[in-house]
């Protein structure tokens, strides 16, 4: 009966086939640990294993956003306060060596600690709908480049006078002059005809994939203007910037705690550098490098292009400052400005 009513923290050290969880008490001390499979069953028993140990307060789960997604997602169904729990100290992993039973009780410690405050990204909602066509839409865009630098590389290469006739081409001649090329099937063994046979294979690929991208572009499109109308409606910024923005906050409206956390979070929150009688910020290298590369697009899209930006980076041109500068700064003021739109829009979408 006593056991039933002492509150208890699990940790979790999440892998692919299986999770491997532990129990501990409010004072530290080990429960119990076991290994359960990572499978909506696994889950389920996990969690009434822990709860058979005591009254569950928190758990800490390691690699919410990748093997341990899916029990995050679970215990969160089931009212369980989850923790997101960093990646081990390496000094004391050196001191106590590395297994599943010592990382899934170093989780449990790590939120006993206070140190594991962070929600996990939920990845149930609309945000999460982005996040997948976002990736599939880069992976294309990334496919496209290396198929056409490979289409380049070959025409250098070709026999005579192939390679006269290509070589002079834009990219986008390029693709549509080899995907016309006809091979002879029946001649493979000539050098000239296997090249273009490689050749319209190749630019056929690019092809596909130019088609691809775009039909994701205009899905992304579609749903960003659905999702965060406030956020797209910003001058600067465009479909790619927004979803990087959404991805990076999740579908979890109280990831946005205050407009400095978003700050920080996107890597434009400016860290002290003062001594003595120097009093400056530098720049903040940390955060998620792909909003911060999201928010520096759009700023110099407005440094050109935005007349209140250009008056202000005039401004401060005058005052000494260098332009890096004047970029951070712009940055730190488009932070502000996405985040109460944000605001806005996750609003929009819990009702």
């Amino acid at each position: 009966m006593a056991g039933s009513k002492r509150l208890v923290i699990g940790g979790v050290d999440t892998h692919c086939a299986t999770h491997h969880a532990a129990v501990i008490d409010r004072n530290g001390r080990l429960i119990a640990d076991a290994e359960f499979s990572a499978t909506p069953v696994g889950y389920a028993s996990m969690l009434t294993w822990m709860r058979s140990k005591g009254k569950l307060g928190q758990v800490g789960v390691e690699g919410t956003g990748a093997y341990g997604a899916g029990l995050a997602r679970y215990l969160h169904q089931q009212g369980i306060e989850v923790l997101e729990v960093p990646r081990p100290d390496r000094r004391l992993r050196r001191q106590r060596g590395k297994s599943d039973p010592i990382d899934a009780e170093a989780a449990a410690r790590t939120v006993l600690a206070g140190k594991a405050s962070g929600a996990p990204k939920l990845a149930d909602g609309p945000i999460e709908a982005i996040r997948m066509l976002r990736v599939a839409r880069n992976g294309a865009v990334k496919a496209r480049t290396a198929a056409l630098n490979t289409l380049r590389s070959m025409v250098i290469t070709a026999p005579e006078p192939l390679r006269t006739q290509l070589r002079s081409l834009s990219s986008a001649q390029l693709v549509t002059a080899c995907a016309r090329l006809r091979p002879d099937p029946t001649n493979l063994l000539d050098p000239a005809q296997s090249a273009k046979q490689a050749l319209r294979s190749i630019a056929q690929r690019a092809q596909h994939l130019d088609t691809e991208t775009r039909s994701l572009r205009k899905q992304l499109d579609d749903l960003i203007q659905t999702a965060a109308p406030a956020t797209a409606a910003i001058f600067g910024l465009g479909p790619d910037t927004v979803s990087a923005l959404l991805v990076t906050i999740g579908d979890n409206p109280d990831r946005l705690r205050s407009e400095a956390a978003f700050a920080h979070l996107c890597g434009v929150a400016p860290i002290p550098a003062s001594s003595g009688k120097t009093h400056r910020h530098r720049l903040h290298r940390g955060g998620d490098r792909a909003s911060n590369s999201a928010l520096h697009i759009a700023t110099v899209v407005r440094l050109r292009y935005d007349p209140r930006s250009r008056a202000y980076a005039d401004r401060r041109t005058t005052e000494g400052l260098s332009m890096p500068e004047i970029i951070r700064c712009q940055k730190r003021y488009l932070a502000r400005e996405i985040f109460h739109s944000l605001r806005a829009d996750y609003a929009q979408l819990s009702t």
